[in-house]
């Protein structure tokens, strides 16, 4: 759900930038992840990402670390079982002192480069109407956003929902 910048460009050259590592995830990095998520938010996000999206779609989502920043950046993301030709970014996030890097582009042009490769044809996810930094995130690196569904994930829930052709 979460981004980091609307701003494109590349990945800029900085101490931890230089030994930033991106691998698939694993199951064992729910416990960092979710340690920092609402700290990074600034807000409760933490109940919209569950162990089972590391226990069963750690292989389609990546962690980016540094020797001094574990995690530095990650991205939960599926091929659609429903769908074979849908990608979907479930949550996202970069360590506030990785922003404005270029990390977000990439952790999603890695996800959505594999996803192209497993044959998926379009990518979706959605956020939070209140989360501006995402919505220009995605809005930058090319996905359509909608208006906000009222109720999109249950009563009182609304989003903003994204698609991006692949």
């Amino acid at each position: 759900m979460g981004a980091d910048h609307p701003r494109a460009g590349p990945v800029r050259e900085s101490d931890d930038m230089t030994a930033l590592s991106i691998r698939a995830a694993r199951p064992d990095d729910f416990d960092p992840i979710i340690s920092v998520a609402d700290d990074w938010w600034g807000r409760a996000v933490s109940s919209a990402l569950q162990r089972l999206f590391l226990d069963q779609f750690h292989q389609t989502s990546l962690v980016a670390e540094t020797p001094t920043l574990r995690p530095a950046g990650f991205l939960i993301g599926f091929l659609s079982p429903s769908d074979p030709a849908c990608a979907y970014i479930h949550f996202s996030g970069v360590h506030p002192d990785m922003r404005r890097t270029g990390l977000a582009r990439e952790l999603y042009d890695r996800f959505l480069t594999s996803a192209v490769e497993a044959g998926c044809t379009k990518a979706k996810a959605v956020t939070s109407p209140v989360n501006a930094r995402s919505i220009a995130f995605h809005r930058a690196i090319g996905f359509t956003a909608s208006e906000p569904v009222a109720d999109y994930d249950g009563p009182g829930l609304d989003r903003v929902v994204f698609h991006k052709p692949l």
